[in-house]
């Protein structure tokens, strides 16, 4: 029987974070989900009444500071140690055009999509470091890729997500000394309130095939950008 792993999962209210919380609940796996309003939660307030004990949902504003360190201390208070960070948090401005850029949206995508997990890993790199097979795990995008990059669009997602993918390979130098794996994933184009309704792949079935393709790795990861399949992208 495979054990029950402590999971903290970020962006947890709605879309990939809340398939997220709800496959792994539904593996028997412990969870704090971290949202900006719990108390208008309401999905995950009903997961945490079909899974008592197994689910807490905790204030995430990822773009926070203050908010980034009360939520890595309520984890600390609740948990020794946890297993797997899901830093699934993200934001994507629509409209962008190159000659009307705005400052603003790309300072706040970077807060929430880049510096965000990397802060979120250092303030709960203790409690990963005496977890089983621990792995910080952070959702990127097929649009970070500069390898793949034919046209001018989404600069500040794609920016930020580009980011991430160095800032991954940072934090596994920083961490595989740890013994705490780090990866990056696209988890493809999803339907999701961001993703938007035209998108070919469910969140059940990203999510699903993610968390296979966790499973069926020998390694924790080394700071590796892959597709939902566990295949290499092009940086």
């Amino acid at each position: 029987m495979k054990q029950s792993r402590t999971v903290v999962v970020t962006g947890a209210n709605r879309g990939l974070g809340l398939e997220f919380t709800r496959q792994l609940l539904a593996r028997g796996d412990r969870v704090v989900a971290g949202c900006r309003q719990p108390g208008h939660a309401d999905e995950l307030t009903q997961l945490a009444a079909a899974h008592p004990g197994h689910l807490h949902v905790a204030p995430l504003d990822v773009a926070d500071e203050h908010s980034r360190q009360a939520f890595a201390a309520e984890v600390a208070a609740l948990h020794p140690a946890i297993d797997l960070l899901v830093n699934n948090a993200g934001t994507l401005a629509s409209g962008e055009r190159f000659g009307a850029l705005d400052p603003r949206v790309l300072e706040h995508t970077l807060q929430v999509n880049t510096i965000a997990p990397l802060m979120l890993a250092q303030s709960l790199a203790p409690l990963l470091a005496r977890g089983v097979r621990p792995r910080v795990f952070n959702l990127s995008s097929r649009l970070g890729s500069m390898a793949l990059t034919q046209s001018f669009q989404t600069p500040s997602y794609n920016i930020s997500k580009a980011a991430l993918n160095m800032a991954t390979v940072l934090m596994a130098r920083a961490l595989n000394p740890m013994g705490i794996g780090v990866l990056a994933a696209s988890p493809g184009w999803v339907r999701t309130d961001m993703g938007g309704s035209k998108a070919p792949v469910t969140a059940s079935e990203s999510v699903h095939d993610l968390l296979e393709m966790l499973e069926r790795r020998g390694d924790l990861g080394a700071g590796e950008f892959v597709d939902r399949d566990g295949a290499a992208l092009p940086w």
